[in-house]
């Protein structure tokens, strides 16, 4: 699964990285411990231009009597997205990017949890494989989003039994296009990221806290599994 992750950057970064105009509330971003059930920035496709959005995390589908359903829905098993109710129109019709720096899972080890940070080996920014949709609230509309997850890469194996999925930058203008609606044409992006491009970083058992902030929070506590 993927519960928690981090995005560190600015507006130039993201728009580098993903060819978007992030606005004046993006111009700086330092979420250290990014959980489930708040407002996160997602990278959508509407009218042939890339925007980037904040949704709430744990997918609400349209259908939903209300949003409790998203805490169950923060993420979608790549294997049966397609099928699965609550994710299909998404999969078919509401891609997105979900934007980050690392991502964190907890390795079992001598009877405890030791966190892990992963993110790319370049440090560069990545994209999860992201499916958003909108809900009519009483308060008005509220967009939500899931982030997919698959088997693991050889790497992965060695902390988790799930992982995030990656989408390479070749393919963010396919996993974003509206025009791209065919499970056999979507599907094979789903895919573990390769191995040999992350790497793996213990960290403090201070990112156990979903409300503990700050960098000291991605500070290495021992060698990288790499």
């Amino acid at each position: 699964m993927c519960g928690r992750y981090n995005i560190i950057t600015d507006a130039q970064a993201l728009y580098d990285a993903f060819q978007v105009d992030a606005g004046a509330d993006a111009a700086k971003l330092a979420r250290y411990n990014v959980a489930p059930a708040t407002e996160q920035l997602v990278i959508v496709e509407e009218d042939g231009r890339r925007l980037a959005r904040w949704h709430h995390w744990g997918l609400i589908p349209h259908w939903a009597k209300d949003k409790a359903i998203g805490y169950k829905t923060i993420n979608a098993r790549g294997e049966s997205v397609a099928v699965k109710p609550a994710f299909r129109a998404a999969f078919r019709q509401r891609r997105c990017l979900v934007p980050a720096s690392g991502f964190y899972e907890w390795k079992l080890e001598g009877g405890s949890k030791q966190p892990y940070l992963i993110g790319l080996k370049s440090g560069e920014l990545f994209a999860f494989a992201g499916l958003w949709e909108s809900w009519s609230a009483p308060e008005g509309e509220l967009r939500s989003f899931t982030i997919i997850t698959t088997a693991p890469n050889e790497l992965m194996a060695r902390i988790h039994e799930r992982m995030p999925v990656i989408i390479p930058r070749a393919h963010y203008a396919r996993w974003l296009s509206p025009s791209v609606q065919a499970p056999a044409q979507v599907q094979p992006m789903i895919a573990g990221y390769p191995a040999a491009e992350l790497r793996a970083v213990p960290i403090g058992r201070g990112i156990n806290n979903a409300r503990n902030q700050g960098p000291a929070l991605i500070e290495p506590t021992g060698a990288p599994l790499d």
